[in-house]
């Protein structure tokens, strides 16, 4: 069984007076160990884990054997309908069941989230990265709970099979917020730990120097999947940066695995993300790379205008595209830079003129940072400097 190396034994969080039932497995595992003996489950255990498997597929409520290994409470309101928590509860309970079963060491293992223990998963040998990939994705796009554990139960038996362990107690949080305002936090934390190359069994990216190059460097045109690629970028403009399933492959954005656990929204990922979806739709159509170094904004609306100039043989296109552009300039923050890039990109997708993407990234990551305040000011002038220096070449 894959472990973290920290303790598995965990203490009871507020307003609840017992461990889960799969804390309270992993502690008495854990006191026989401790005290020198054989550390296997106890009778009672062993009878209990059959009771949750019965529950798999069940719904809530339903499977007497399973009441008493509930920890949250119901209210004698006189409702019919069962609090979502300890819906959420019975959900965890059986999938903690299945994957216990026949597994002689605790499968509980606290911090291993579901995106670690898929990373992990991914990195053995048992299935190809597609698959694990798959089922991931498929989980992550589920549209309520109960598709979501029917996702989660095809899941579960692989990492058994695999000897990775999971988070129960954090599953179960998760689950409880899947229906409500949490599920974009539960997403972005799952996809930033699958994605995560300083997680376990890898090590850290930036310390040996492996860092990876962003998509729209290594993008491939001639790749077969290359259409494919860009539509599931385009699906992410307009969306929360981290919970678009479909974009978790192509995000290269270093992050402290701390950080990547809690499902953190930092500048740096909203600015990745956002250049990601530009460049989607500023490639599409196209077979040349349309991410080329050097090319700022300004640079970029500068060929523009001349050819347009060129073509139409008149400077009022020139002169409303300048407009256009100074607008982009004047952008108050890097919301409103990246709503002007969407219509900017679009022009340049039609004239066939690239931009350089590293450059974007840094200009959204930094245009408002409080931490950089002349950041703004600086690309506006550079980048007005490009544009009349390439609009006049």
């Amino acid at each position: 069984m894959t472990t973290t190396g920290k303790s598995c034994s965990s203490r009871p969080t507020a307003n609840r007076n017992r461990l889960f039932f799969w804390e309270e497995a992993v502690e008495g595992w854990q006191s026989a160990r401790k005290a020198g003996q054989r550390p296997e489950f106890s009778e009672y255990t062993t009878r209990s884990l059959r009771a949750l498997r019965e529950g798999v597929g069940r719904e809530a409520g339903t499977v007497p054997s399973m009441r008493s290994l509930h920890r949250v409470p119901l209210q004698g309101d006189g409702s019919d309908r069962l609090p979502e928590r300890y819906v959420a509860e019975h959900h965890t309970l059986a999938l903690f069941g299945l994957h216990q079963h026949t597994a002689s060491e605790p499968v509980h293992q606290p911090d291993i989230g579901l995106g670690t223990a898929c990373l992990m998963l991914r990195r053995g040998e048992a299935l190809t990265e597609s698959a694990v990939e798959r089922r991931l994705i498929a989980a992550a796009t589920a549209q309520d709970l109960h598709e979501l554990v029917q996702h989660l139960r095809r899941i579960v038996p692989l990492l058994r099979q695999a000897g990775v362990g999971l988070d129960y107690t954090r599953l179960f949080h998760e689950l409880t917020r899947w229906d409500g305002a949490g599920r974009d936090r539960v997403l972005r934390s799952w996809g930033l730990q699958y994605t995560d190359p300083g997680a376990p069994g890898q090590a850290d990216a930036r310390s040996t120097g492996q860092a990876h190059a962003p998509y729209w460097v290594t993008f491939d045109s001639g790749s077969p999947n290359a259409a494919a690629e860009l539509a599931a970028l385009r699906s992410g403009t307009g969306r929360e940066p981290g919970t678009v399933a479909a974009m978790w492959p192509f995000h290269r954005t270093y992050m402290a695995s701390e950080w990547r656990n809690k499902g953190a929204l930092t500048r740096d990922l909203v600015a990745e993300h956002t250049a990601l979806t530009l460049f989607a739709r500023h490639q599409q159509t196209h077979g040349a790379p349309m991410h080329v170094a050097g090319n700022s904004p300004g640079t970029a609306a500068g060929q523009l205008a001349r050819k347009e100039t060129v073509s139409n043989e008149s400077k009022a296109s020139t002169a409303a595209l300048e407009r256009r552009f100074g607008v982009l300039l004047t952008s108050a923050d890097a919301d409103e830079l990246a709503m002007h890039l969407r219509s900017f990109v679009s022009l340049l997708n039609r004239a066939g003129i690239g931009l350089d993407y590293n450059l974007l990234r840094t200009a959204l990551r930094t245009w408002d940072d409080p931490r950089c305040p002349d950041t703004a000011t600086d690309f506006r002038q550079r980048w007005d400097r490009d544009f009349h220096f390439a609009a006049s070449a």
